[in-house]
């Protein structure tokens, strides 16, 4: 049901892992899941194989490949804990639009390097800081990426920033989910609707929800903020878009 892999990227080589269902057999849709800031750790591995388990090959890949192999947040620690998140903060500061371009390269061919992932689109999926790496993948690759999924993302459309995710979803072809938390104060109102004039004007077929009584990181079962009616209604939708857009 799980196995690590490495792939080659320009910058590195990637530590990634694939889940599949139990006793698989034949090639399967794929779903690229990116880890919340936190990175590698089981409840991310736990999320995998839940995707999985409803009939997909999910690569989860460690997003801080050029500076640590596996699991960075040692056990019992978190994002909130001060040092922690000043590391995790410096780590995810390289992740630049260019840098996760060419990882976005490197993932597509390991997928087709890997036999259990079918032929055909793909979908994406990111928590907390990668909902925007799912839907630049989706704009980057429109021809590979058919949905693209971001729950309880991070500040998705500060127009301000020239590097935010909503000045590129014009290019995006897939279907796309975004779940916000309606109290998360890294996603507040005035950006999710400007993200959504965004994928309005573009013509993107796309939906979006709030969340009621969510906070940021309702998806992580090792948070405090963790919500299981949340979380549950995240698979559903996300099931139901990968259903739409994958079969």
């Amino acid at each position: 049901m799980h196995r690590a892999i490495e792939i080659p990227s320009a910058d590195g080589v990637i530590d990634a892992h694939i889940h599949t269902p139990d006793n698989a057999t034949g090639p399967l849709p794929g779903v690229v899941l990116f880890t919340d800031i936190g990175g590698l750790r089981p409840c991310y591995h736990e999320k995998a194989q839940t995707i999985a388990d409803g009939g997909y090959a999910v690569l989860m890949p460690n997003i801080y490949y050029r500076d640590s192999v596996g699991r960075v947040v040692p056990e019992g620690r978190s994002f909130r804990d001060e040092d922690v998140r000043e590391i995790l903060l410096g780590y995810a500061g390289k992740l630049t639009p260019e840098a996760q371009a060419r990882d976005f390269e490197a993932l597509l061919a390991g997928i087709d390097d890997e036999t259990v992932f079918a032929d055909g689109p793909l979908g994406v999926t990111g928590y907390c800081m990668t909902g925007g790496f799912a839907l630049r993948m989706a704009a980057s690759h429109p021809d590979r990426i058919a949905a693209a999924a971001g729950f309880h993302s991070a500040r998705l459309a500060d127009t301000e920033n020239p590097d935010s995710p909503v000045h590129i979803v014009h290019a995006i072809r897939g279907q796309v989910y975004l779940g916000h938390a309606d109290r998360d104060e890294l996603m507040p109102p005035e950006q999710v609707g400007a993200m959504d004039q965004a994928l309005a004007t573009a013509g993107v077929h796309f939906t979006t929800e709030l969340y009621k009584g969510a906070a940021h990181g309702y998806t992580a079962t090792d948070a405090p903020s963790y919500d299981a009616t949340a979380d549950a209604r995240h698979y559903r939708q996300l099931f139901r878009l990968l259903a739409d857009a994958l079969g």
